[in-house]
């Protein structure tokens, strides 16, 4: 392309599309029936701000995800400004400012977009949207494990009923390491060997750790399998506290849920750099692309909090298809009552702006039915 060619209007920029029909409606309504699951359960609805000040919005939590964040200047105040790029931290904002004084523990919900700097090659997507919740004041197995049972209902009301949560604590393998003192090029060495899984480079680097972590990275997958393994470990006080409290979670999941798919990752450190405790990723099967995010981490300087985000984007593509609303086609001179009796009805009626052939208009307006005698007659080929 050269500086005289023209600008094709419908070209957007790298990691940002046009959501069309239906899909479009199918995303929105699903957000809603996450929104329904959440308010059930007693999670409140708030709606933070798209854009805010940057030394609000990256404070605390915000700070994890800055380099993400796209930064402007407000022409009024002239303070830096940022778009959001995870509205968790803006959540754990309102709890410590205007609902401080709310009782604990606080539930809160939220839906809306976010924007990214950059995407990554199995997410490229730049904008995208997030429906979460936040539950806000109790450090215990029994808020954790709430989170992931409120997500598992949440993701059955839009047809996932087959989804993994894979749990991690990305605060254990650092405990680990600073305890047998490793720093430097060695413990640099030791983490990427650790994210690549290579368990030869692992017992290399590892020096006195490297049984325990080995036995701990093979014993990624089932759950029953990795608790097995956290407990029959050798581990420092800080650490064996992380691995009891994962496996006091997973109890009180498996009470109330107990065929829901677990899997543990024990030296997984990836992912939100906030997290401090309990954290989980959904999958669905086959696919890599998450379909939530979350875990337990700071609300403010010290208040703990943990919360999931639901990614609906990522959702829609693994959904089960949505029946589409059938279209009504109403000719000139129906009776309205009629109309909006189909429409309480579940049908989206498609209104004649003038006389014709009603059923050639009806077909090249992509309807279904047309409305007869007060009532809806599915559209026949050659009708």
């Amino acid at each position: 392309m050269t500086d005289d060619d023209p600008i094709n209007p419908a070209l957007l920029p790298a990691g940002l599309r046009d959501l069309l029909p239906p899909d479009a409606e199918t995303e929105a309504a699903s957000v809603e029936a996450l929104m329904e699951v959440f308010a059930t359960h007693g999670y409140e609805r708030v709606k933070p701000p798209l854009l805010e000040f940057e030394d609000s919005l990256l404070a605390g939590a915000g700070a994890a995800v800055a380099e993400q964040t796209f930064r402007l200047m407000d022409p009024g105040s002239q303070r830096m400004m940022g778009l959001r790029a995870d509205t968790t931290p803006q959540v754990a904002r309102i709890a410590t400012t205007r609902l401080a004084g709310a009782p604990r523990p606080l539930r809160l919900s939220y839906a809306g977009q976010c924007l990214l700097v950059r995407g990554s090659q199995l997410a490229p997507d730049r904008q995208i949207a997030q429906a979460g919740i936040e539950l806000i004041g109790p450090d215990m197995p029994a808020a954790d494990a709430e989170i992931v049972l409120v997500g598992a209902e949440a993701l059955a009301a839009v047809g996932m009923t087959h989804v993994s949560f894979d749990l991690t604590v990305p605060t254990l393998t650092p405990v680990l390491l600073d305890d047998a003192g490793l720093e430097g090029p060695s413990r640099l060495a030791l983490a990427r060997a650790l994210d690549r899984k290579d368990a030869a480079s692992v017992k290399r680097h590892a020096g006195a750790l490297a049984d325990t972590l080995t036995e701990l990275l093979l014993a990624a997958g089932p759950a029953d399998r990795a608790l097995a393994a956290l407990a029959a470990a050798r581990l420092p006080a800080a650490a064996r506290a992380l691995a009891d409290g994962l496996a006091a979670t997973v109890a009180a999941i498996r009470a109330r849920a107990p065929t829901l798919r677990l899997t543990i990752d024990p030296v997984e450190f990836r992912g939100l750099r906030y997290h401090t405790g309990v954290s989980i990723t959904i999958f669905a099967p086959g696919r890599h692309e998450e379909l939530g995010r979350g875990g337990r981490y700071l609300s403010g300087d010290a208040e703990p909090a943990t919360g999931l985000t639901l990614y609906p984007d990522a959702i829609l593509r693994v959904a089960p298809q949505r029946q589409p609303r059938p279209r009504l086609y109403v000719p000139l001179g129906a009776d309205p009552d009629a109309a909006a009796r189909m429409r309480h009805l579940g049908y989206a009626t498609i209104a004649a702006l003038g006389a014709g052939d009603d059923g050639a208009e009806a077909r090249r307006l992509g309807c279904t039915h047309i409305l007869q005698s007060g009532d809806a007659a599915p559209l026949r080929t050659g009708e």
